[in-house]
């Protein structure tokens, strides 16, 4: 129950956070996209890890979340990074 939910915790947070600032200007935008970038990869690296340890089945369900999530946010962020900041 612990993991569960602090992973939903996280989650929440960064949705919230996602919505709230959904106006912001675009520096405000890469970095939250960035704190996305980065959660998101070091979570998939985690619960992999877990799962290559002998972690449940359902384990691989929760690293396809979270590798998704990343592969998204991480297009995103690289289609940011030409972007000019005024």
């Amino acid at each position: 129950p612990l993991s569960t939910r602090l992973v939903a915790a996280a989650l929440f947070g960064i949705g919230i956070e996602s919505y709230v600032g959904r106006n912001a200007g675009v520096e405000s935008f890469r970095a939250m996209l960035n704190l996305k970038v980065i959660w998101s990869a070091t979570a998939a690296l985690g619960v992999l890890w877990s799962q290559l340890e002998g972690g449940p089945p359902a384990g691989w369900g929760v690293f396809a979340i979270f590798a998704g999530f990343h592969l998204v946010w991480l297009r995103y962020r690289l289609l940011l990074r030409g972007e000019v900041t005024p």
